[in-house]
């Protein structure tokens, strides 16, 4: 066998046999969920609020709503601030209890 052939062997077989990388690329660390939001999504819809806040991205809400699909809401929706601000108030109390 030739020795480039066996080099090019060689370093196929370690490239195969590394172990996978758990990092993701930069393009999809930096990348934000919502790219839009939904302003007029009333709360009956909703199942499940998720809440993510990332140093690249400004405040995300993603909303599962109970035909099991996700949307992005805009934050500044009036309910939305209540609903936060009801949640915050409730931790509060709960520190304080303690």
């Amino acid at each position: 066998m030739d020795v480039k052939l066996m080099t090019l062997v060689a370093a196929i077989m370690v490239t195969l046999n590394a172990p996978p990388s758990q990092a993701k690329p930069i393009s999809l660390v930096e990348r934000c969920y919502c790219r839009s939001t939904v302003s007029n999504l009333p709360r009956s819809y909703i199942r499940e609020l998720r809440f993510i806040h990332t140093p690249n991205c400004p405040f995300q809400v993603i909303a599962k709503l109970k035909s099991n699909k996700e949307v992005c809401v805009n934050p500044e929706i009036r309910w939305l601030q209540q609903y936060l601000k009801n949640a915050i108030n409730k931790m509060k109390k709960l520190k304080q209890g303690n």
